[in-house]
């Protein structure tokens, strides 16, 4: 059986494991650990036709939330295919904080 998303994912089930993949190659720069692991996914919501994605960052300030946004875009594009239309949103509550991190991101950032 497939683990659950660690974001709150809405959606067909068939489409969860590719989504899930196609965010993890999404790295931020700044940190070099992928935005899933990070927990900057708060959820996605994915019909036949749109998958729309809430994203925080860790900090209202980065400078790097518009390419994470592109990244995420192109991501999800090249798995869920053309005509399938991808939204994704940046959000700030519930606020990013280092809970949040998978305990494999805290041990690649060395906060374990």
């Amino acid at each position: 059986m497939e683990a659950a998303a660690p974001f709150r994912y809405d959606g067909d089930a068939a489409r969860r494991g590719p989504i899930i993949a196609a965010l993890e190659r999404v790295i931020d720069p700044e940190l070099a650990v992928d935005i899933v692991n990070l927990g900057l996914v708060q959820d996605v919501a994915s019909t036949a036709d749109e998958t729309r994605v809430r994203l925080t960052l860790t900090s209202a300030a980065c400078p790097m939330g518009e390419l994470i946004v592109l990244e995420v875009e192109q991501e999800l594009a090249a798995v869920l295919g053309p005509g399938h239309r991808v939204e994704v949103s940046l959000c700030w509550t519930p606020a990013w904080a280092p809970e949040r991190m998978s305990a494999r991101a805290r041990s690649l950032l060395g906060w374990e």
